[in-house]
């Protein structure tokens, strides 16, 4: 999903931006039922350290892939032992206290075997990869034929379960993943209403930001995120349309990596768009994202976006970083429209440009960017045309699994079931969409010529041409808002369309924090420019290292200017 700047006009076309980005009692969870019903806000009670509990020693706190790998190969840990102690963490942090993290809506309770198989496999044959026996989480738009839901976060899909797996959770199944369960989101990708709210579904209630419990976690990818963040999951897969998975990584202190659409299949994954969707790594760093973006890509016949990634699929992606990626790299700096809207904001990122400087990039400071503020309403079209299309392609697959077979079927049981699902925000831009026309309306192809052509023609490839660019780079947003369901969300700025409407790569990686909050910087650039964006970023996280495990405090402890 995406965010809307404080640059941007009407509020009707801009709380929808962050996006992808009754029956719940049918899911049963392996460490409980989620509640779909969304309690009464409650302010937690701290404890004398500030937090919302006492918190408990993690033996895995922010393990990273090689941690857990070298655990099983001596013998310290197993993958079943792995799947106990993130399930054990799981029921902790995300399903007690009063206020829950909400960011897993459902547990596979088939973890634990397959945990134990992968284990018997390790001893007789070796491990099959960075990924065996390691426990993952899916966002729950990601389909899996298996005994859980694919319903993203909507009542109106329990128990319309896929025929077959997502072309991504077959690749990470080949690669010996467990797959631990599937995190909340931003209901439809946060496609739902123009005044939502991020990290709430009618099935899976509120996510919250593990930094302060009472801050939206961002989305739509809003579980996968704060699961990753709070140590539940050793990664953490998400999708995105524009902003759904840097904007909650971001919020999260992540590193979160949208690939270039058509690297990572999207068959098996409810749509929202197909000209912009694609899912992508959440990780603690940014060697894990790598290594994980290796398992995700791939061509596969069942999307044929992926055809244009012939010969730009790289088996191990954990090649291309460098510690000293930085030096000699020419960044661009577009500072028109993606700074000036939080100036702690902008201090963070010129900390970081400074930094990147002294390690020997090379900044164009500032170069224009003059077709992005000419975006927005296309975009929004091509999304409502896309969206109504592409849903009702996906609906009509699952056949008599689902008796909600259309758009207008959607709108209908979402007003059948408005007291939960319909409680603290509408369906506005579902209606908006089911009054668009087919694909083949001149409206809509318009709209998508001039996405095509502002993002990338005129767009990206112009500046980077111009300037002989390695990458641009900008913040990704502000630090995260409240949590308002009477508003909804509230959103300063971000950088993350223009690289979303041209299907092109963006990466975030945490860039410090704001009285507690976390804040991140976003580098992208051309299609196809992965190996180029992990390893800048990865050089500027090995010369940083801000990211800080989440303290789950029930709010920020804001100070004034100067306080101690």
């Amino acid at each position: 999903m995406k965010k809307p700047s404080s640059l941007d006009v009407e509020a009707s076309t801009l709380s929808r931006r962050t996006f992808l980005g009754g029956a719940v009692a049918a899911s049963a969870l392996v460490a409980g039922e989620v509640d779909a019903k969304e309690p009464t806000f409650r302010r937690a009670a701290a404890s004398e350290s500030g937090t919302l509990r006492t918190r408990r020693p993690f033996e895995l706190e922010e393990a990273t892939l090689m941690d857990l790998q070298r655990a099983m190969q001596t013998g310290k840990q197993t993958a079943q032992s792995l799947t106990e102690l993130y399930l054990a963490r799981i029921k902790e942090l995300d399903r007690s206290g009063d206020l829950p993290l909400n960011s897993v809506i459902e547990l596979n309770p088939e973890a634990l075997a397959l945990a134990t198989a992968l284990d018997s496999e390790r001893k007789l044959q070796g491990a099959r990869g960075p990924l065996h026996g390691v426990p993952v989480l899916l966002k729950d738009n990601i389909g899996t034929a298996d005994k859980m839901q694919t319903t993203a976060g909507s009542l109106a899909l329990v128990g319309a379960v896929p025929t077959r797996d997502a072309f991504l959770v077959e690749r990470l199944r080949t690669a010996g993943a467990v797959i631990l369960g599937k995190t909340n989101l931003s209901e439809w990708a946060n496609f739902r209403s123009t005044r939502s709210t991020s990290g709430w579904s009618g099935r899976g209630g509120q996510c919250r930001n593990p930094y302060a419990l009472d801050r939206t976690p961002s989305g739509s990818s809003s579980g996968s995120g704060v699961a990753t963040a709070a140590n539940l999951c050793a990664v953490a897969v998400g999708t995105e349309t524009d902003g759904s998975i840097v904007s909650p990584a971001a919020a999260c202190s992540l590193v979160g990596l949208k690939p270039t659409v058509g690297l990572v299949s999207r068959s098996g994954i409810i749509p929202l768009s197909h000209t912009q969707d694609t899912a992508g790594p959440m990780a603690r760093s940014v060697a894990d994202a790598a290594a994980l973006l290796g398992v995700l890509a791939g061509v596969d016949p069942r999307d044929p976006a992926t055809a244009a990634a012939q010969g730009h699929v790289a088996a191990d992606y954990t090649r291309f970083l460098d510690a000293d990626g930085l030096k000699g790299a020419r960044i661009g700096v577009p500072r028109e429209r993606l700074f000036g809207y939080h100036p702690a904001t902008d201090r963070l990122v010129e900390e970081a440009l400074s930094l990147m400087a002294s390690r020997g990039a090379v900044l164009v400071d500032p170069v224009a960017l003059p077709t992005l503020a000419k975006l927005d309403e296309p975009e929004q079209v091509v999304l409502l045309y896309e969206f109504k299309a592409d849903l009702e392609a996906y609906l009509s697959g699952l056949g008599a699994a689902s008796s909600v077979r259309s758009l207008a079927d959607l709108i209908r049981f979402n007003s059948a079931h408005a007291d939960q699902e319909l409680a603290y925000f509408g369906q506005e831009l579902l209606l908006q969409a089911q009054a668009k026309g087919p694909l083949t309306d001149r409206a809509y192809r318009k709209a998508l010529e001039m996405c095509r052509s502002l993002s990338r023609e005129r767009g990206i490839d112009e500046v980077m041409a111009k300037h002989k660019l390695d990458a641009l780079i900008a913040p990704t947003q502000g630090p995260p808002g409240l949590i308002d369901w009477v508003m909804g969300d509230h959103w300063l700025g971000g950088s993350s369309t223009l690289a979303a409407v041209a299907g092109y790569p963006s990466i975030t990686v945490p860039a410090g924090s704001v009285q507690g909050l976390p804040v991140g910087v976003s580098f992208f650039g051309r299609a196809w420019s992965e190996p180029t964006l992990l390893r800048l970023a990865y050089a500027f996280e090995q010369a940083t290292h801000h990211r800080r495990p989440p303290a789950f405090a029930p709010t920020a402890e804001l100070r004034p200017p100067g306080g101690a």
